[in-house]
């Protein structure tokens, strides 16, 4: 006699993934970003720590989680980038946070989602770096060209796809 179980979809859906997985993707995000545009200056419009950040986020679906993920790849980006200490960290806190409450909600394992999700984490990330730079920090010389930001958004969407993929595959069920 089969029996029902009535669980929340945050339960039946978590994954966690292997600690080299969770360890090595961000720093090797990070490690590329760093290192990638010094020689080849049209790969900085890539944020790979962003994609990792929100990879790790949806597939967690624990804002907690999502929240300490970004805010450690943020700072580990800014102390290897010329950003301020702290800047990335809070943008991507901010995004792993609400990355993972949308996980939650929705399946973020569909490519249409993977799509619109990347996208629109990709042009808020952009107007969070814009008003912690511009507000917080006082540069007021910091502008944003949305014309760019699109274009930005779009390639790295487009480049975001395959890592999830890829990434799909060092999941473990929980």
């Amino acid at each position: 006699m089969a029996t029902r179980s009535f669980t929340s979809r945050r339960e039946l859906e978590q994954h966690s993934f292997p600690p080299a997985v969770a360890l090595l993707v961000p720093l090797g995000a990070i490690l590329l970003q760093a290192l990638l545009p010094r020689p080849f200056p049209r790969l900085a419009i890539l944020d790979l720590p962003l994609i990792v950040t929100v990879f790790f986020a949806v597939s967690r679906r624990n804002p907690v989680a999502g929240t300490l993920t970004g805010a450690a790849i943020g700072l580990l980006q800014d102390a290897l980038t010329a950003q301020p200490i702290g800047v990335n960290g809070m943008a991507k806190s901010v995004i792993g946070y609400i990355a993972a409450s949308i996980g939650i909600q929705i399946d973020v394992e569909n490519l249409t989602t993977r799509i619109l999700i990347n996208f629109g984490f990709f042009l808020m990330n952009s107007f969070l770096l814009f008003l912690i730079n511009r507000r917080l920090l006082g540069l007021t010389n910091f502008h944003i060209y949305w014309g760019h930001e699109l274009i930005r958004a779009a390639i790295n969407t487009a480049v975001a796809l395959p890592i999830f993929f890829l990434l799909d595959n060092a999941k473990r069920r929980e």
